[in-house]
Order: C-alpha cells, then structure tokens, then sequence
C-alpha cells in the first residue's frame, strides 16, 4: 500500500461500489485492533450505471468513485493512490477441496508454510473449476477460507508452531468471471487509483459481523444490498459456504415507483423514509406532492419483501446441508425494510430474536471522526473492507500478462521474466530462436549446422517498449509477442572445410596428380551441391578406386595391359590411396590446351544443370609425353579453373560443452556456443509456476542472478523456492 500516513499510521482507504451507490471510507488500524475512521463520504450513481451488483457503465462509475475520492482527499487533505474493494456475489462460484503438503522430517510449521498451504489449496481448485466450467467465462478467485487444518490427518483449530510430517486443510475458494473483476480494476483505474486488495462482499462483512468466537455456532450472515443478496454460513469455527441471489432493495424500489408514478431516487427516498418515519412526503412525476402513512409502504411492499425472505430463506437452508441455522445476522441497507427480519424468521423456523440486524453492537472496535455517522448495517460491508487489507497477505501483487491477471509473490526484485515464468509463458519464446539446425556426422564426429537466428521478442509494458529485466509495477499490464524462428539450416557438402581444404595426392606414370577427396553419404557418394540432411553420416574418402582416377583425369586406359597399383598387377576397381603409384597405359588423351577448354566449358554447363554426378578434372596429367604436361599438376572440381573464388563466409560459432554446478548437481551444458542462465531450466527438473506462494532464489557463485547473465565453466548456480 502507498505509505500514505497521518500521525504515523499508515491509511487505509476502502470502496464499497454498490448498486445504489459508492461508499468511500478512510482509515487506520492501531495495535490494539481498534479502527479509526477519519472519513467517510457516500455518493449515489447518477444513473444505473450497475445492476445486481455488476458494472454496467464503467465510464460513469469510475466517474462516481474519482468524486468520492476528491471529497475524501479534501477532508483528509491526503492524496489517495492506492483502494480496497469489494466485489458482490453475482455469478459466483465456489469450490470446497482438501489439499495436504508432507514435509521430508518433522519440521515446525510456521505462518509462511500455512499460507504456501492455502495457496496450494486455492491452486487445487482453480483446477477444479476450469474442468467443471461449461460457461464461456474465464474466473478469477475473488477470496478464500479455511474450514479446518489438520496435522497428521488430525484437526487443529491453529497449526502454527506445532510439529507435523503433514500438514492439510480443508478450504472454500470462491470465484467470479474476469468481466467482473475487469470491470472493477477499470472503473477504479478511471478514477486514477490502483487495488491494493480485492475480497468478497460477504467476506468483508463477515469479518465485522460475525467475531471468530461466533463462528463456533452455525449461523449465516446475510448482506442485503441494493441488486444481490449475498450470504455465507459459519460453523464449528470457520466459514463453511458462500452463495447469493439476485434479489434485494432494488426489487421493492421498483414496486414503490410503478405504485407512486415516481422516479427511482424519489422511491429510494421514500423506501428509507418509511423505515424511520409515520409519513412519507413525495413528490410524483406530475410534480404533485403527496403525504401518506409508512404503513401504507409497508403493505404495498409485503409481497416482494416475503418473496425476498422465502428466495434468501431457501439458500441459507440449501448452503447449511438442507437444514436450518441456529440465527441469522443481516446487514446493509436492503435489510433495514420494515418485517423483513420477522418474515425472515418465520422462513427459517426460528424465533424472531434469533435473526436481527447487525451495527453497532458490531461496531464497537470501530470509531469514527465524524459525529454524523450513524453506526448502523450500512456501515458493516464498507469498514469491513478496509479491515480485509489487514487480514489479507499482502506480500502479493497482481499483474496483467497477455491478457490474464495472474498473481505472483512479491520479493522486492520481481521483473517481467518472473511475470512470464509464472504465466507459463515459454522462457525459449523471450529470445531470438535460430532455425532447425542440422545434426550430422563427418568421419564419426558430430558435427551441427545452425539456423539463422530470427527476431527478438516484443516487450511492452503499460504500453511502452521494455526489456524483460524490467521491474515489475502492481496491476501493470504486460505485453510479450514472441520471439520468431529464423531460417532453418541449408549446409551442402562443398562448405565442409574437409571438402574445401582437404586434397588427395597420386603419383601417375611418375607424375604427381593432385586430386580433391570423395565424399560418401551414408555409403553412397553425392555431388558437391548436396544438401546436408538430419543424422547424414558423411565420410570424406582417403581413396580412389582406378577407374574413378582414369575418369577424373579423363583417360581411357587400356585394360589389356598390366596395371600396377605399387607395382601390383591390380585390375580398375582396385584402391588407390594417398601417395600410391599408379601404372597403366593410356588409349587416348588430351594433348592441346584447346581441347582442355572446351570440355571444361561443357563440364562447367553441366553442373550448373545438376546433372553432374561427381566431381570433374580442369586438366588431364598427360603422361604419354605429352608437349604441355608439368612434372606435378594439380586438378580442381570443376567450374573453378581461371574463376575468381569468392571468400569463405565467416563460420558460425562452433558449440560447447559447459559444465556448471546446479544444487550441488554437476550439469553439462550442450549445443549452443554459449549459456545464459535461463538456459539452465532446460536440464534441470524444476516447475517454475508452482510457487504457492513463495520468492524464488536464483543464484550464481553466492550472488543473486538475473536471468540473461552469461554462464561460466564451473559456475556454482542455487535455485529453489524460499520456505
């Protein structure tokens, strides 16, 4: 919460955006647990701008609540930052789960471990409810409670400084669709405020009206507003059920404006006049004013006040296990109707002073600056609220990833890639991804081509351009479109540097003839254009057989004489190796350069048509005594004879092998020419999204770690959770 002070308390500023209009309440809570409310200021909505507790208009709400807060601010003469709020029951779901968590020794529970417990719980069912949703709504937990705890399957009322192998809980979470949360962080937002808490209506007012000593019996608290009933059952010292109903104050205003011929307001008025007083005087939309008897509303309000009884009635029983309760507190302002809390009773089966309203005898811890205000059921859900902040975790905050508000634990150092993580948004997708390389081997060793490396990530946050380091800032909205893949490898066996670089020398008639090497792929020989494929095995050949030697210095031996291979009769399959002799007697050769050229021009088309099958002699070691044959040619493949060769591209980095410490563990590092931390969460067994609740230690060489930092031979890396 912004550190907003008076006197050195910290404030705490509460709405309670209702149907009928917005309360705002200012204040702060000293260490006896006493509430000091500095100021409180209502506001109705100038129109319908909500209904059953939902926003419909968010421009005009947020427009009431921005009013609410200038009042405030004028009276506090403090500016307001941060809000509290509350939600209603509309559309709300509720899930009841067990969760348990062992311990690998006995170890002492403290209050860190209970709320890891409870988030653990809150986990189990979010998962529960997104396989039970059949709606098109996407839910987001509003607030939760503890039925009990148990230690070793044994129940405790607090298991906090206990021992226990296994702690477990019974828990309600509670959800409403994201368009509703939405539409409150946005109406809020409007008004230049950001949430520092969250709850539920009836949790709120709960925490006032019904004291924990209360909660051993079994009894419902009701909070009638102005479009929802909302109701939650306590018994055996904990919340057991939440539920509401879409009927409340609104309904008998409607009767009260159809009757009377007025508008809503002027009806609103004369509801709340007949609660306190014999007449009400009105005026109607013929602008006549009229005075009549409060019996008179009363009697012409019975039938929607006895439905609205039966309707909350019905739930109470049905959230209790189909039975009754042993009382009924009401709060808010739809309770205050004349007879509602007698019908309620009868409804219920229950003596008339088992079910009553709820103010100031509720109240008592709470104290007000302002003389005027009354300590009665309106004023339980809006203290309430203020109060929740206390009550709540606060070592939380909330954030927008991608469209989904998600919450994480804050230690002071988070930053977008922790948003990202949590999200489970892919660590590989935050960097530049290369292309499918290609894995393939030459002469038994691996060997790798890359892809090209493609674009960069987008990072926005709140709109503008940042990088994933960035700190993160409470309910921001966070923006990742991933990183691209580049081209995938394309590698042919020419750009082997054993095949650019590597030659392979013959001694002809007693003439040096220096020849390029062959190049077999899995057994078969291809073409210097080959293109490489995944797990070829390449082998670059130390030999030629006689025949592939007369075909590449392009002569026609005649296999009727003696061909000797180091002075070995030998036939034209035979193998010639580096620095062999070779003897044989030549039909016919080339002898003038014009025939040399012009058949290398034919060679050089077919290549260039890829119908050439192996590699090509330039020039033929003429060893008959030909005029122009040198003591030691040296043969090119073809098309590069009096070509200009273009320089060789600059080589990808070559990959690593990095090994580095991870908890104690060595891991070794593969495939990349260097690491970043990151990288590391691809070797190890760590779920990065299950942090129920707690800060994660990232470390290298005992110093705190950032993602992207460069990793080195011998690193000493920690990562776990902080307990």
């Amino acid at each position: 919460m912004d550190r907003q002070e008076l006197n050195g308390n910290q404030l705490v500023f509460g709405l309670d955006i209702g149907t009928r209009n917005v309360v705002g309440t200012v204040g702060y809570r000293e260490e006896d647990l006493t509430f000091h409310v500095i100021a409180q200021y209502v506001k109705e909505h100038t129109t319908r701008s909500m209904i059953d507790g939902q926003i419909h208009d968010i421009g005009k709400v947020g427009k009431t609540i921005s009013d609410v807060k200038k009042q405030l601010e004028e009276q506090i003469q403090i500016p307001l930052h941060e809000v509290c709020i509350a939600a209603a029951g509309r559309v709300l779901r509720t899930i009841q789960t067990t969760v348990e968590y062992e311990y690998p020794e006995e170890t002492v529970v403290t209050g860190e471990m209970i709320h890891t417990l409870d988030l653990l719980g809150v986990e189990k069912a979010q998962e529960i409810l997104r396989e039970k949703n059949d709606t098109k709504y996407r839910f987001y937990c509003v607030g939760y409670s503890v039925v009990k705890y148990y230690i070793n399957d044994e129940m405790y009322s607090n298991i906090e400084g206990h021992k226990a192998e296994k702690i477990s809980e019974d828990i309600i979470v509670t959800f409403l669709p994201e368009d509703v949360v939405d539409g409150l962080y946005s109406a809020v937002g409007l008004a230049g405020l950001e949430v520092a808490s969250l709850t539920l209506e009836p949790i709120a007012a709960i925490n006032v009206a019904i004291p924990e000593n209360f909660r051993m019996l079994n009894i419902a608290l009701v909070d009638i507003g102005a479009g929802t009933s909302d109701i939650c059952i306590t018994n055996d010292g904990s919340i057991i059920a939440y539920g509401m109903i879409p009927y409340a104050g609104d309904e008998i205003t409607e009767v009260i404006v159809q009757h009377y011929l007025v508008d809503f307001n002027m009806a609103e008025t004369m509801k709340v006049a007949s609660t306190t007083e014999e007449e009400v005087t009105f005026e109607d939309i013929m602008s006549i004013t009229h005075t009549v008897p409060s019996e008179e509303i009363w009697e012409l309000t019975t039938p929607v006040v006895e439905r609205m009884a039966k309707e909350i009635s019905e739930k109470i029983i049905e959230l209790n296990g189909d039975k009754t309760v042993s009382a009924t507190f009401v709060v808010g302002g739809g309770g205050k109707i004349h007879g509602f809390t007698e019908l309620l009773a009868e409804e219920l089966s229950l003596p008339k002073e088992r079910v009553a309203l709820r103010g100031e005898e509720v109240l008592k811890r709470v104290h007000f600056l302002q003389p005027e205000i009354k300590k009665d059921p309106l004023i339980v859900t809006p203290v309430g609220i203020c109060l929740n902040y206390y009550d709540q975790k606060n070592n939380f905050i909330m954030v927008r990833f991608n469209g989904e508000r998600i919450k994480l634990y804050d230690n002071n150092r988070l930053t977008i890639v922790d948003a990202a993580l949590q999200a489970g948004f892919p660590n590989d997708q935050l960097f530049p991804r290369r292309g499918h390389a290609v894995n393939f081997t030459v002469n038994g060793k691996p060997r790798i081509a890359r892809g090209e490396a493609g674009e960069s990530s987008i990072v926005r946050m709140n709109g503008r351009e940042v990088n994933i380091n960035t700190p993160l800032e409470p309910n921001c909205e966070i923006e990742i479109i991933p990183s691209t893949v580049g081209t995938s490898a394309v590698h042919t066996l020419e750009q082997l540097d054993e095949y650019s670089s590597s030659t392979i020398v013959f001694e002809v008639n007693h003439k040096i003839v220096t020849c390029p090497r062959f190049v077999e792929v899995n057994g078969k020989l291809e073409p210097p254009s080959y293109e490489i494929q995944e797990n070829d095995q390449i082998e670059v050949r130390n030999y030629y057989t006689v025949a592939q030697l007369a075909e590449f210095m392009d002569v026609e031996v005649d296999q009727e004489q003696e061909i000797l291979v180091n002075n070995r009769l030998e036939n034209m399959d035979a193998q010639v190796y580096e620095n062999f002799s070779v003897d044989w007697t030549v039909l016919s050769f080339r002898t003038t350069a014009e025939d040399v050229a012009n058949e290398t021009a034919e060679k050089d088309a077919s290549v260039a048509e890829g119908t050439e099958s192996s590699q090509a002699p330039q020039i033929v070691d003429a060893s008959m005594d030909a005029p122009d044959v040198q003591d030691q040619e040296t043969l090119e493949p073809a098309g590069s004879e009096n070509e200009e060769v273009d320089a060789a591209p600059e080589p990808e980095p070559e990959p690593v092998d990095l090994a580095v410490f991870v908890n104690g563990d060595i891991i070794v590092l593969r495939g990349k020419p260097e690491y970043v931390f990151i990288d590391v969460f691809d070797y190890i067994d760590f779920d990065l999204s299950d942090s129920r609740g707690r800060a994660i230690i990232t470390k290298v060489n005992d110093v705190n770690a950032v993602y992207t930092q460069t990793l080195h031979e011998g690193d000493e890396i920690v990562i776990g959770w902080k307990e």
